[in-house]
């Protein structure tokens, strides 16, 4: 079952959720982590670098996240007005402050999505 993007509403009590409404102006991204570091040293910043996601997601910026398979890293999917603005929020991931990984970030243009992600559709410049 695929669930409506959502995100926290401001002034609501805990749990309260809104759907998503991206602006139009908003781009995805790509963002690819690679571990730069031995594990053990990923691990032990693994609790902060989850709470910076979170805070991602309820600021509307993530939209999806995960492991690599093989664990080398991870991908997160992002929206943004633009790419210096996913490059500042990357530079404060607890990951990218303390070195232990490198990010490679792609933008793309989405010209085919899921019905739950048509806000983010886009057409190809003419």
């Amino acid at each position: 079952m695929v669930r409506p993007i959502l995100r926290a509403a401001q002034g609501t009590g805990p749990g309260s959720a809104v759907a998503r409404r991206p602006r139009s102006l908003e781009i995805m991204f790509v963002l690819e982590l690679t571990y730069t570091a031995p594990f053990e040293r990923v691990d032990e910043l693994l609790q902060d670098h989850v709470v910076w996601l979170d805070a991602q997601y309820a600021a509307g910026v993530f939209i999806a996240s995960g492991r690599k398979n093989p664990r080398d890293g991870g991908v997160i999917l992002a929206v943004g007005d633009d790419r210096a603005g996913i490059e500042r929020i990357v530079s404060q991931d607890p990951f990218s402050v303390q070195g232990v990984c490198a990010y490679r970030i792609t933008e793309f243009i989405a010209t085919k999505t899921s019905d739950e992600l048509a806000p983010y559709r886009q057409q190809l410049p003419a």
